[in-house]
């Protein structure tokens, strides 16, 4: 279903009616994911940084479009304050909060031993402590709220934006990889830690896709080449192949899933490289 169809069938996957917090979301993937959510009936808190409040703007605009609900909230993830901030002011505007898409990721690469300490801590930051802010506070209000069946089978529902470099080592991005490595066991910790309360927490891996994160892999021809080489499909992917997996992970048709990572990817995470070297 693409997006008019989901806005058009907003009982289709059961979110009508719930809250979602969806960081980095004034573009790429975490733009993508709020409109989807937006679409299915959810009321959307589009997170962004200051200078992307443009941005930001209209994606709540896309929303409204279609009959949802959405409103910008500046906040820089990787800040305490700012976050703590942004929750409670979600919460009073909408009165609780069903759904949260750490979304929000950078990358800053370089030669390891070029790489600065203010390199490694900015993506680690963002990447990684973001998400343990973003969580924490999202886990606090589940746990203030409590069950309502009425409106989901979970208590509340966290998805994390992964990467194939949770698994596939990249020289020259150690801080992202290793970010990505601390993404997959800061989710399945809170999934075993949550579970028992109906928190669900699980998170989506894209390979390829079309963001200006890996802008440089599709710069040429050649370097297009060399990626598709990587992707045993054969296709590059796009925002709306992970805001569909987002999507899905955020209703109660994925209820029985937690602590799980979705490779949404082509097959790129199998390692096509070795093909043929076995």
């Amino acid at each position: 279903m693409n997006a008019k169809q989901i806005a058009a069938n907003k009982d289709a996957f059961g979110i009508a009616g719930q809250v979602a917090v969806v960081t980095g979301a004034s573009s790429g993937l975490g733009r993508a994911c709020a409109i989807l959510l937006g679409c299915g009936g959810a009321k959307v808190v589009v997170n962004h940084l200051p200078t992307s409040a443009e941005a930001a703007a209209k994606v709540c605009e896309e929303i409204e479009s279609v009959g949802g609900e959405a409103f910008p909230y500046a906040a820089d993830v990787s800040d305490e304050d700012q976050v703590a901030a942004m929750f409670s002011d979600s919460v009073a505007r909408f009165g609780t909060l069903h759904i949260l898409v750490n979304n929000a990721g950078i990358q800053d690469g370089a030669r390891f031993q070029d790489m600065t300490l203010a390199q490694w801590r900015k993506v680690i930051d963002v990447n990684l402590t973001g998400m343990f802010l973003c969580s924490r506070e999202a886990i606090r209000e589940f746990l203030r709220r409590g069950p309502q069946p009425e409106v989901s089978r979970a208590t509340g529902k966290i998805i994390c934006m992964s990467s194939v470099h949770q698994v596939i080592p990249w020289a020259f991005e150690v801080n992202y990889a290793a970010s990505k490595g601390g993404v997959n066991l800061l989710m399945q910790s809170l999934a075993q830690e949550f579970a028992p309360h109906k928190i669900r927490v699980n998170a989506v891996a894209p390979g390829a896709i079309p963001t200006r994160i890996n802008r440089s892999a599709r710069e040429t021809e050649e370097a297009t080449g060399n990626l598709l080489s990587l992707i045993p499909y054969g296709r590059v992917g796009e925002p709306a192949d992970i805001a569909h997996a987002v999507l899905w992970l955020a209703s109660d048709r994925s209820d029985y899933m937690n602590g799980t990572t979705m490779f949404v990817d082509g097959g790129m995470s199998t390692f096509p490289a070795f093909r043929g070297a076995g």
